[in-house]
């Protein structure tokens, strides 16, 4: 019996061309033909409906990823404890019923009592509920701080890494010259002129100091992808630039980005909560974790209640999201595989 030959690859229709990460980029039809791959792993290299049936489309680095994910039980419960803090974020009052501002100066560092769990602090003020609400403002600081830094930083460092030579060299410089600040001192520095008491000086602190960490990651990883020769053959066959940045570099240049920012997200709580101890980040009356840590620090032999508690909830926060950005870090990276 002769044996069975592999369909011939002709030049019709679209084509899969091999990414450096493990997946696969489409090359349009009017950029050429490529050989279309169909890679075949243990359980056949496709992903698969319903029943067991084979799809057709190969397995991509973000399946693999995900699947990865759902089986590590580090990620499964740090995700618990994120998501947790974002619905009580979003809705304190599920699980307080309390104000954070309503103080009784009688009941000043008092201990825990019925419907006081965690205790007064030095003003009188309910200790469960500050430490409630202090997760709203850490959360979004931290949220906001991370996106602001991976677009600033994606941006400059990808333009950077895609076109090389003047702009790279320029930027390079700038990069070396914020790496020379030191965070704490800057912050010291800047927001101690800063009179409002909003999240938006500090959000915009971080940025300002924390986007050349991402842009050096993200230059770095658009020289890598720009390389392979999916990216050669869409430039041989006329793609414009935005089209190779936006179609074929980007999808295959985020995933160190998004890592990197994951982990930076817990480490921007601990600034905020570190700016506010120092007295330069966010002021009263706005609820923070640093605020009340401060508050306290004075009381701690006498009250250490009020210390103990916001502290282990900014610790068990930032704690979630290193250990988060660790698992998809690993999750997204090929030679763990």
């Amino acid at each position: 019996m002769p044996e069975p030959q592999s369909p011939p690859t002709g030049d019709h229709g679209g084509a899969i061309a091999a990414t450096g990460a493990g997946g696969g980029m489409d090359l349009a039809t009017s950029e050429g033909a490529t050989l279309e791959q169909r890679p075949a792993g243990p359980d056949g290299g496709s992903d698969r409906g319903a029943g067991g049936e084979s799809t057709g489309r190969p397995r991509s680095l973000w399946s693999d990823a995900w699947r990865d994910l759902r089986r590590n039980p580090v990620f499964v419960l740090s995700a618990l404890v994120i998501v947790f803090l974002v619905i009580i974020s979003i809705r304190p009052s599920l699980i307080t019923a309390g104000n954070p501002l309503s103080c009784d100066l009688a009941r000043a560092q008092d201990g825990s009592r019925p419907g006081h769990p965690f205790g007064f602090n030095g003003q009188g003020c309910d200790v469960y509920t500050r430490t409630v609400y202090g997760a709203r403002t850490s959360v979004v600081v931290g949220v906001l701080a991370s996106l602001g830094v991976a677009v600033v930083g994606s941006v400059l460092g990808g333009l950077a890494g895609f076109f090389g030579g003047f702009w790279d060299a320029i930027l390079s410089r700038i990069t070396d010259i914020f790496f020379g600040i030191p965070v704490v001192l800057g912050g010291l520095v800047l927001l101690s002129v800063v009179t409002s008491s909003t999240v938006w000086p500090v959000i915009g602190f971080m940025v300002l100091l924390g986007w050349p960490q991402i842009s050096r990651i993200a230059r770095g990883s658009v020289i890598t992808v720009k390389q392979n020769d999916f990216v050669l053959a869409a430039r041989a066959l006329g793609a414009s630039n935005p089209r190779m940045m936006l179609r074929h570099i980007l999808p295959n240049a985020i995933a160190p980005v998004i890592v990197v920012a994951t982990i930076a997200l817990g480490t921007f709580i601990a600034l905020e909560a570190t700016l506010s101890y120092l007295g330069v980040g966010l002021k009263p009356p706005t609820v923070s974790w640093g605020i009340d840590i401060s508050d306290a620090s004075p009381y701690i032999r006498n009250s250490p209640h009020m210390l103990l508690w916001p502290a282990g909830a900014l610790a068990i926060t930032v704690l979630a999201f290193i250990m988060l950005g660790d698992a998809v870090r690993d999750a997204l990276d090929p030679k763990l595989r």
